[in-house]
């Protein structure tokens, strides 16, 4: 599982925006698809709501990669 960071500027970003701003999907239409079909999971709970909260602290696994959110300093 390879683990990779990534810093938010705000209090929440939605799921599939996260997706596509940690380079998971080239489109938002790909990372709508991936969480449709529970291919996500937010926190080790299968996700299919494309529009959920993500925020600091929260861990996202697609595939073999695991993105831990965090807030910019």
């Amino acid at each position: 599982m390879e683990i990779i960071p990534v810093s938010i500027h705000t209090e929440f970003i939605k799921l599939d925006a996260l997706l596509k701003f940690a380079g998971m999907t080239d489109t938002g239409g790909f990372a709508k698809e991936l969480v449709q079909q529970g291919l996500v999971r937010v926190n080790g709970e299968v996700c299919t709501m494309r529009g959920k909260k993500i925020r600091p602290g929260d861990v996202v696994t697609v595939q073999n990669y695991e993105l831990h959110v965090q807030s910019e300093s």
